[in-house]
């Protein structure tokens, strides 16, 4: 079911596909982030690390009563603070949806999926 903004202009409808691919793209301008990784958990021992096309397939958007989560599964860089690249994440991630898109995203929850040395 699509989000539902209204404005003095009309009604604007926003699936949650294109929340979950803004998320991704802001994500991906942050430093430390190697990538994202698909939401199914490790096969094989192995995190896959997903495209730009894919961006969509390492985030999870939720609506539990009237409050937008956003779910993150990202590889980060080997040396980079973990701690340091999910807030950055997170603040970025909040930023381009409440600002600049329009959004109240209430959550934005960073699940590190693995580290990878960055080429």
């Amino acid at each position: 079911m699509p989000l539902q903004l209204n404005s003095e202009q009309g009604t604007i409808f926003i699936t949650d596909h294109v929340i979950a691919v803004l998320a991704g793209s802001a994500a991906l301008e942050c430093y430390g982030l190697v990538g994202m990784a698909s939401r199914k958990q490790l096969k094989d021992g192995i995190t896959e690390l997903l495209g730009r096309d894919n961006l969509s397939r390492g985030v999870e958007v939720r609506r539990e009563n009237e409050r937008l989560l956003i779910d993150l599964y990202i590889i980060v860089s080997y040396g980079t603070k973990i701690s340091e690249v999910a807030h950055n994440i997170q603040t970025k991630v909040k930023y381009v949806l409440n600002d600049v898109v329009g959004l109240q995203v209430d959550d934005v929850n960073i699940l590190v999926q693995g580290v990878r040395v960055s080429r």
